[in-house]
């Protein structure tokens, strides 16, 4: 009888051994199975979300039919169940396994916004704004307020932001995004004012910016970076008037309509480069690396003048003659 009543329960504790292996195996097969997606979606878990509330908002997307085996798997893979906050993404080809690690790992997506080489301070606050995964805390800020936070000591933050492209995890602030850019653009203009040619006439690194952002606008064709700069630096050794259009356009702000008048060029305001001598008082826009570089290492010329030649290249002269000519064919 007790050799019976042993048998009994032998076969009872391998028959549950068994159905605890083929559910183990089910539940295994079960979150290898894809996702319920015909797009790539992203998925937000908020903090303090609890790993039965997680499978449930998967069921409320409907990307699950139901939790069970999700719930099933996790109870013998605990360490699973450990899900972190969050935004991810989530592509057609996920399956609840990868999204299940993708959610254990905590690597959230990466999103991104580019500030464009030659945009303006004003620009990027309105790109921050219209980003819907930012956290918007800029708004109603005046560029002095801002340039306060940022612990910059011109009033006008114009120019102290890098040009790049930013990556950043969701909900991530305005505020520490271009706390970014104006970290590495103080140690981009650190490191080219350090290693700047000799005899430039500038008396400070806010100088070669200001410069360099102005280089920036003049052209979008990086080779003729140094070139331009040394146009400038040779027109500022001569107490020549630098006479550039886009500082013009910088200081006419929103009465700025797509062409710059005769008027234009009369009104003496503090960026009119064609009344005032020297450079404006603050940069015009974001310089790049190569407008940064060429400022600091401009070519070595005796040109005074280019002008435009209207297929995205300039021609240069050294005396007021040659450049009345190639304004003449190529403006005029």
């Amino acid at each position: 009888m007790f050799k019976k009543t042993l048998l009994t329960l032998a076969v009872s504790v391998l028959l549950s051994i068994i159905a605890v292996i083929v559910v183990m195996l089910i539940a295994e097969k079960k979150v290898q199975q894809p996702l319920n997606l015909v797009q790539s979606e992203f998925i937000t878990v908020k903090s303090g979300t609890s790993f039965n509330a997680f499978s449930k908002q998967l069921v409320n997307k409907q990307w699950l039919d139901n939790d069970f085996w999700l719930r099933i798997y996790a109870k013998f893979n605990p360490t699973q169940s450990k899900i972190k906050s969050g935004t991810y993404q989530v592509t057609t080809e996920t399956n609840i396994l990868s999204l299940l690690n993708l959610v254990v790992s905590g690597k959230e997506h990466q999103f991104s916004i580019t500030f464009i080489e030659g945009s303006t301070f004003k620009q990027v606050l309105t790109l921050l704004a219209q980003h819907p995964n930012i956290s918007h805390q800029l708004v109603g800020l005046s560029p002095s307020a801002i340039a306060k936070k940022l612990a910059i000591v011109q009033d006008n933050p114009e120019g102290w932001l890098f040009p790049e492209t930013y990556a950043f995890t969701q909900g991530a602030s305005d505020i520490s995004i271009i706390k970014r850019a104006h970290k590495k653009m103080q140690s981009a203009l650190a490191e080219h004012w350090e290693n700047r040619a000799d005899n430039l006439p500038y008396k400070s690194a806010y100088q070669a910016l200001i410069m360099a952002s102005i280089i920036e606008k003049e052209s979008g064709k990086y080779a003729e970076h140094p070139r331009i700069s040394s146009v400038f630096v040779n027109r500022l050794n001569k107490h020549m008037r630098l006479q550039t259009d886009p500082t013009v356009i910088y200081g006419l702000g929103e009465r700025y309509q797509g062409d710059i008048t005769y008027a234009h060029l009369r009104e003496k305001t503090a960026y009119n480069t064609y009344k005032i001598k020297g450079l404006p008082p603050t940069p015009i826009a974001l310089p790049g690396a190569q407008a940064l570089e060429a400022a600091l290492h401009p070519e070595l010329s005796d040109y005074l003048y280019f002008v435009s030649n209207g297929a995205g290249e300039h021609i240069f002269s050294t005396n007021l003659a040659d450049h009345n000519r190639a304004v003449n064919k190529y403006q005029r």
